[in-house]
Order: structure tokens, then C-alpha cells, then sequence
């Protein structure tokens, strides 16, 4: 098996030699803001789970690098529309996007991104190609379901824990089964370990999301790369909101929902307003119980598979380091 480290440095070389090319692509105002993205940096998280999951079952992992770009480049996608539909103004510590550029370049461009995924994607050679786009398209539409439930979301103060569950598993976790699933079919791998690395894709997935929110309010915003409370700011229907709502009575829920309904206020204050609420109803260990428990749940999915030991543990590894990450 490849070091994770090895994988990271093949992905960050792939995005450096294909963004040259972007670099120099006409008209350059549409494929600026592309470069500009890829280059922002990040985790690298699931171009690494599409080689990882190649990797499992072929020594060879030079076929299934475009793939792997593939995903990286439509998950910027993703991030560079949610950007402007959050109005969100930073991003990995620098300008998102729409800000760097405009909104109307943003749009465009993000728009390219997706076609560009499809178009590496395609430059893989497999048996299994026709499956894998399949696979993908369903995880871009699901994705936008995700977007949909949380846009929807903001509107309603009645969202369950269930539903919000649901609508991050659509909004991140699938994107990260669709990689590690991806990679094994287009390794030949069988359907049972395909189908199992997408299960604990998916749990992985929702327990990085949940971190997220989590880091949003409780983070370091140097290691965060975004602005702490951003989250309370938007009114976002985060876990710990949703289980403060629940959890609240009396003065406290009213305080609560006077500060999330108020149209006219200073961020900061209403940022550390809502903190203290969290504070007093536990949230914070509330948050951590959750986010644990789709955690164990892929070890335990991890345990159950047909794969060698010193595959078992690489994985574990990899887990490990996502589930002690502070960003």
C-alpha cells in the first residue's frame, strides 16, 4: 500500500501539472477562478480515498490518478457554489471565489469544473467505466439534493435530528463513499468490497461533517481556515443548534430563538450569545458523543472486511488522522 503521505504528494503533483494547463486554456477569465481554487489548497481527503480504495486491490495506482483529480476537482465545485449561496467570504484563509473575482465568474466557472471532472474521469481505463459514471452521477445529483435540504432547512425551525442526518449523508458522506467505491470498481474489485468501502465512505463522511460544525463553533480559526461562527451568524441548522432547540426550556429556548430570528445584529456578540447557551446545555459533548459514534461505526464496517490486516490497519490509520484533524 501506498503512504498516505505518497498519495497526497501524487495528488498535489497531478493539480499542479493539470492547472498549468488550465493556466494557459482560453478565455482565461473562465479558467482563472478554476486554477485559483485548486491551488487554495486543503485536505486532499477524497482523491485520497479514490487511490486508496485502487490501491486495495492493484499495486498499479497510475490508472486511477485522473479519477482521483476527477473527484477533488468536483468537490471544489461544490465548495465554490456554496460559497456564494452562503455568502461566505473566506475560505481556507484566503478570499472565496466570488470574491476574489465575481459572482457571475464563480457560476461560470464552477460550471466548467463539473464538465472537467467528467472529462478526466473519462481518461481512466476499466471494464467497470460505464458503472463508475453511473456511480457518479448519482452522487453529483444526490449532492444537490443535500444543497437543497440545507437551503430548505434555514427556512424551518422544526428540522429533526434525523433529517439533518440525512441531509449531510446527501451533502458530504456520499462523495466520500462514491471515492473509496470508485477506486475499487476501477481496480476490478468485487461488488461486496465496493459496496462495503462505500458504507464506510459514507459514515466517515457524516462524522466529518458533524466535525465541521463542530470546529465551526468550538475551532481554532487559524487551524480552521474559515471564520469561527459562521455557522450561528447564517442561522445554520446545524447539529448543535438542532440539539440546543431540542434540549432548551423556558428562558433559555426563548433566548435562544430571539437570537436566531433577530435581523439586526453584531456577529460577534451574537456568536458568543449563543455559545453560552450551547455551553449550558452540553452541546459540545453532546456533538463529540455523535460524531464518535460514525466513527466506531466504520471501524466496526472496516472489521468486517475481507481484506488483509496490514490493509485493515492502513485504513484504520487514515480514520484516525481524520478523526483527530483540527480543520
Amino acid at each position: 500500500m501506498y503512504p498516505i503521505e505518497e498519495l497526497q504528494k501524487i495528488i498535489y503533483s497531478e493539480i499542479s501539472r493539470r492547472s498549468s494547463e488550465l493556466a494557459v486554456s482560453k478565455p482565461g477569465e473562465l479558467f482563472s477562478p478554476v486554477v485559483y481554487t485548486l491551488g487554495m489548497g486543503g485536505k486532499r481527503i477524497r482523491p485520497v480515498l479514490l487511490l486508496m480504495g485502487y490501491n486495495l486491490s492493484s499495486e498499479s495506482i497510475d490508472n486511477a490518478i485522473p479519477a482521483a483529480l476527477a473527484m477533488e476537482v468536483f468537490h471544489n465545485f461544490t465548495l465554490l457554489h456554496d460559497d456564494i449561496m452562503d455568502k461566505s467570504q473566506l475560505r481556507r484563509n484566503k478570499p472565496t471565489v466570488h470574491v476574489k473575482f465575481d459572482q457571475n465568474s464563480a457560476i461560470l466557472s464552477g460550471d466548467a469544473m463539473v464538465f472537467l471532472s467528467y472529462k478526466y474521469l473519462l481518461e481512466c481505463k476499466s471494464d467497470n467505466l460505464p458503472e463508475v459514471l453511473d456511480l457518479f452521477t448519482d452522487t453529483a445529483l444526490e449532492i444537490c439534493q443535500g444543497q437543497q435540504y440545507d437551503m430548505t432547512f434555514e427556512k424551518r425551525m422544526d428540522v429533526t435530528e434525523a433529517e439533518y442526518i440525512e441531509m449531510i449523508r446527501l451533502k458530504t458522506a456520499v462523495l466520500l463513499g462514491c471515492c473509496l467505491k470508485a477506486g475499487s470498481l476501477l481496480a476490478g474489485a468485487g461488488n461486496r468490497l465496493a459496496d462495503q468501502l462505500y458504507t464506510l465512505g459514507s459514515n466517515l463522511g457524516i462524522a466529518f461533517q458533524l466535525q465541521d460544525d463542530f470546529l465551526d463553533t468550538f475551532g481554532d480559526q487559524k487551524e480552521f481556515g474559515k471564520m469561527i461562527g459562521g455557522d450561528i451568524s447564517g442561522n445554520k441548522k446545524t447539529y448543535l443548534l438542532i440539539k440546543a432547540l431540542e434540549s432548551a426550556t423556558g428562558e433559555t429556548r426563548q433566548k435562544l430563538l430571539d437570537l436566531i430570528s433577530s435581523e439586526k445584529f453584531d456577529p460577534a456578540e451574537k456568536i458568543e450569545a449563543v455559545k453560552e447557551i450551547f455551553n449550558q446545555l452540553s452541546i459540545k459533548n453532546i456533538t463529540e458523543k455523535k460524531i464518535n459514534s460514525f466513527y466506531e461505526n466504520a471501524f466496526i464496517i472496516l472489521n468486517n472486511m475481507a481484506l488483509k490486516e496490514d490493509q485493515k490497519i492502513y485504513l484504520k490509520t487514515f480514520i484516525n488522522n481524520i478523526r483527530d484533524r483540527k480543520y
